[in-house]
């Protein structure tokens, strides 16, 4: 994917760590709303492909999660995004 064509979110969450910080804040709020585990992790993969497809990855790990992400099938990132939600608890 070309610079251009992708967007740039690290200018927002600025490294790994404020990364996994905000994801779990944002899980946070989602269980204050209502929302149940299993569509939690729904929006995750569909964030995911979003993410995968439009977003340049600024660090190493981003471009380890990008990889496995495209690597992976539908039901493959569905357990990716599961995973990512467990570790942000």
């Amino acid at each position: 994917m070309k610079k251009t064509e992708c967007l740039n979110l690290m200018d927002y969450v600025k490294d790994w760590d404020n990364w996994r910080d905000t994801l779990h804040d944002a899980i946070g709020e989602a269980r204050k709303l209502g929302w149940t585990d299993a569509q939690i992790k729904e929006t995750a993969a569909q964030m995911g492909d979003f993410l995968a497809s439009r977003v340049c990855p600024a660090t190493k790990e981003e471009k380890l999660l990008q990889e496995l992400w495209n690597a992976g099938s539908p039901e493959e990132r569905k357990t990716l995004a599961t995973l990512l939600f467990k570790i942000m608890k």
